[in-house]
């Protein structure tokens, strides 16, 4: 795995260790990044489900003012740091929280932290991508910004749903085995 572009452009990232994480393509992480170019420079990003961090580090790389990077795994978390201390990562631009997805959410909700500007979701294609997607959408006032958005890789065979509470999803992608569905938060009246 490799930074595909920005600051650190190139390098090298340690990948996991075992085939029970599934790290994004580089190659999906290139065209996720394309479409997400005009929105990173200064996001506040959520890698949630971040297995080896890629895709928060590709963040960070491009600009993004700060990335929030969660996985339930010890192992996952360390390699993280890894890849962040590698790069030499201010401590100041990233977080690391060992937590399921769930808890990290209602963690994050009850204690008025910041919104995030673009929440990415890739939970192992076995998960529930609902719960958390529910979650989200029900509480979408407080985890995202007025123009945030949510990105959730899945399987392409995976239907996931159109709407989420404020969440609606705008547009799909399909790359290979992969889709990407990407939500929208919605006014409410």
């Amino acid at each position: 795995m490799r930074i595909i572009a920005g600051k650190f452009r190139g390098r090298k990232l340690k990948g996991p260790p075992s085939l029970d994480t599934r790290p994004t393509s580089d190659r999906l992480r290139e065209t996720l990044f394309n479409i997400l170019a005009p929105r990173i420079v200064g996001a506040r990003f959520l890698d949630l489900c971040a297995g080896s961090g890629a895709v928060g580090i590709e963040a960070l790389s491009r600009g993004a003012a700060h990335a929030t990077f969660v996985d339930r795994s010890r192992k996952m978390s360390r390699l993280i740091e890894a890849n962040l201390e590698a790069l030499d990562v201010s401590q100041d631009g990233f977080e690391i929280v060992c937590s399921e997805a769930m808890k990290f959410l209602m963690g994050r909700e009850k204690k008025a932290a910041p919104a995030f500007d673009i929440i990415f979701y890739d939970p192992p294609y076995a998960t529930d991508y609902e719960d958390p997607l529910e979650y989200v959408g029900r509480h979408a006032l407080q985890l995202l910004t007025d123009d945030g958005m949510v990105i959730v890789e899945h399987h392409r065979k995976n239907e996931v749903s159109k709407e989420h509470g404020l969440l609606h999803r705008y547009r799909s992608l399909i790359q290979g085995d992969s889709a990407l569905s990407f939500y929208r938060r919605v006014v409410s009246t």
